[in-house]
């Protein structure tokens, strides 16, 4: 048999380092499928589901820091993929996506599993091209793969599936993938111009995001020098959580008044590599100054006095030597006092009496923290367990936090936590999953056994989708199609072949954590919490505070009065 298109296919991912697959097998893949058979050198991971594919190259992407690959079969194995490739793309890692497609004969005739892969895939990647002759391929992939790696993000290739299994005689030219990141720096003038904003304030507050990863010992000194307290949005977590005297906490629908404060309370605000999107929770009277490596990012938020391009850490290294140094420490220091009694009154509620059922999230979330190795990756699934997670699992620059904080979708922890275990063998992986996340994508819990994966799942098991009736609580409606009743995820566990444990009591949390954690098996922790848990945001606007007023009177009038007190029972006593 001679070289087929799926031959060349399968060297150019060998020539840029990919080392497996994540996807599904199907007849529109069997000649890449088997191209990968032969190499030997590429492994395929068998998922049960196409989005979990994506999804799990995505974290493999970001915990690895090199380009992970999925592929789908045709029409609906493509669109499958695609809210995984969402996440992917928002989250801003290099991902290539192999998209098969129908026989290119039949493309345009509505032949069975038609779609328009190439118009599908547009919103959600750099990079998404048609390979429809040998010559095309090596060209193709490579500006694909090139695309993935220099703008964090995805491509597709979409290849009909007769066309991978024609004969290829086109070389596999060797190619040096271009991927560090480029140093963007300032003109002086521009440096001149943010110092002197910044010299002119009294209350100066940095907000940081994810941009700022490599820079914790240079945005250290900048907030000495300006005595400037710290607010950090979620993805940036990570990266400055720790050995941080100058930290004052998250801001946001998750965050903490501490941080909401330092913000509001502030005459100039300096936001580094942060996109943080939520325009409300921005000063409106400030001095508004943003450094960002892209460009299209500043001033999208809210309305900039200054804005610059260029990277974080150099910026700051250049911008140093021009600013005044700050003595007056007052916003600092009560900015950190109110942060320190913040963070007591959360780690008050972090605890679990023997005999308080059901336990609490924050506890719960305490304590995974705590029996954590130190170099552990967190997955969360969006909702509550990022919250709980935001708030209560300590960073240490080696620990990982890893969800869908940009794209925002359900069922992403547990295929987050199969890439990140697959990329990472040797590191602990724990994802903490909802009830309603974990039910989303459950079939794959088959491939954490298939791989001998042993990632350990938390579940925080309330019976709801416990975020959602926060919200319409909060918008004055009775919460309505959010119950989720009789999940023993425990028992599902042990039914697939899966070490399962169930928690309902305080008293029993650690000892069963510590059990599962030290286990050599994947293992799920289905621990009961309290459904009636408020996590309330950092300001509470009238609007909230009326809506959640007449979900009261609309419960009381539904004959569900028993709510109100079981809510009382759990936000007011401990």
């Amino acid at each position: 048999m001679g070289k087929t298109i799926a031959d060349s296919l399968v060297e150019a991912l060998l020539n840029a380092g990919v080392k497996r697959v994540y996807g599904i097998v199907g007849d529109s893949l069997n000649a890449l499928i088997d191209s990968i058979r032969r190499s030997g050198e590429i492994e395929w991971i068998h998922v049960r589901h196409e989005e979990v594919a994506a999804f799990a190259a995505g974290s493999d992407a970001e915990v690895s820091g090199s380009i992970a690959v999925c592929a789908g079969s045709s029409g609906p194995g493509n669109l499958h993929l695609i809210n995984g490739l969402y996440d992917c793309q928002r989250n801003r890692v290099p991902v290539l996506a192999i998209a098969a497609h129908i026989p290119s004969s039949e493309i345009g005739s509505n032949y069975f599993q038609q779609t328009r892969p190439e118009h599908l895939f547009k919103d959600c990647s750099h990079f998404c091209e048609v390979i429809m002759t040998p010559g095309q391929m090596p060209r193709t992939v490579t500006m694909a793969i090139q695309n993935a790696v220099s703008n964090k993000g995805v491509s597709v290739v979409v290849l009909p599936g007769d066309v991978a299994g024609l004969p290829d005689s086109t070389p596999v030219p060797e190619h040096v993938y271009h991927v560090t990141t480029p140093v963007v720096h300032p003109s002086d003038e521009e440096l001149q111009q943010l110092a002197s904003y910044l010299n002119m304030g009294k209350r100066i507050t940095l907000l940081c995001g994810s941009g700022c990863a490599g820079a914790h010992k240079q945005l250290m000194e900048l907030c000495e020098k300006l005595q400037s307290p710290m607010v950090i949005a979620l993805r940036g977590k990570e990266y400055l959580e720790f050995d941080n005297p100058y930290l004052v906490g998250l801001t946001g629908l998750i965050g903490y008044s501490s941080g909401y404060h330092a913000m509001m309370d502030c005459d100039v605000l300096l936001m580094l590599g942060t996109d943080f999107p939520y325009r409300q929770f921005y000063p409106e009277k400030a001095v508004v100054l943003q450094v960002d490596i892209q460009k299209d990012h500043l001033g999208r938020r809210t309305p900039l006095t200054y804005g610059l391009c260029g990277d974080v850490k150099n910026t700051i290294e250049s911008l140093m030597p021009l600013l005044t140094e700050s003595h007056d420490s007052k916003h600092l220091n009560k900015c950190v006092s109110d942060y320190a009694e913040v963070r007591k009154d959360l780690d008050d509620l972090a605890i679990g009496k023997p005999g308080r059922k059901p336990i609490h999230p924050q506890y719960l979330t305490k304590v995974v923290s705590d029996l954590a190795n130190e170099d552990a990756i967190f997955t969360a699934d969006v909702g509550t367990p990022t919250l709980w997670g935001a708030r209560y699992l300590q960073m240490n620059g080696k620990r990982r936090f890893i969800g869908s904080f940009n794209h925002g979708t359900m069922a992403n922890a547990l295929p987050q936590a199969i890439g990140a275990k697959v990329a990472t063998p040797n590191r602990q992986v724990i994802a903490l999953a909802g009830d309603g996340g974990l039910s989303m994508l459950m079939g794959d819990l088959i491939t954490l056994i298939q791989h001998k994966l042993p990632v350990k799942i938390v579940v925080f098991n309330n019976s709801a989708l416990s975020f959602v009736e926060l919200e319409m609580k909060a918008a004055g409606y009775l919460e309505t199609g959010t119950e989720l009743v009789g999940q023993n995820f425990a028992n599902i566990a042990k039914a697939i072949g899966i070490e399962g444990y169930r928690v309902e009591n305080p008293e029993d949390l650690e000892g069963v954590i510590k059990q599962a954690f030290t286990s050599d098996a994947p293992a799920i922790v289905d621990v009961v919490v309290n459904r009636q848990e408020l996590s309330l945001p950092p300001k509470i606007t009238f609007e909230q505070a009326q809506g959640f007023t007449i979900w009261m009177l609309k419960a009381v009038l539904n004959n569900r009065g028993s709510e109100l007190i079981e809510l009382a029972k759990t936000n007011l006593f401990r």
